[in-house]
């Protein structure tokens, strides 16, 4: 494979174990967590995702 080709793939494949760790963690943490403390669940996991980008708001 030549290098323009690598220049493309590593960072859609990158970008794709990111999403699918989020969701697994966003699967994680609210499969067994009672429906009025989802939201706060949610909301750490959103903290920690952020966390991990460096982006905070």
């Amino acid at each position: 494979m030549n290098v323009s080709a690598w220049a493309l793939m590593v960072p859609v494949a990158v970008t794709l174990v990111a999403a699918v760790t989020a969701v697994v963690v966003v699967i994680v943490a609210v499969k067994d967590t009672a429906s009025g403390d989802r939201a706060t669940a949610l909301k750490a996991v959103a903290e920690v995702i952020r966390a991990v980008r460096g982006s905070r708001r």
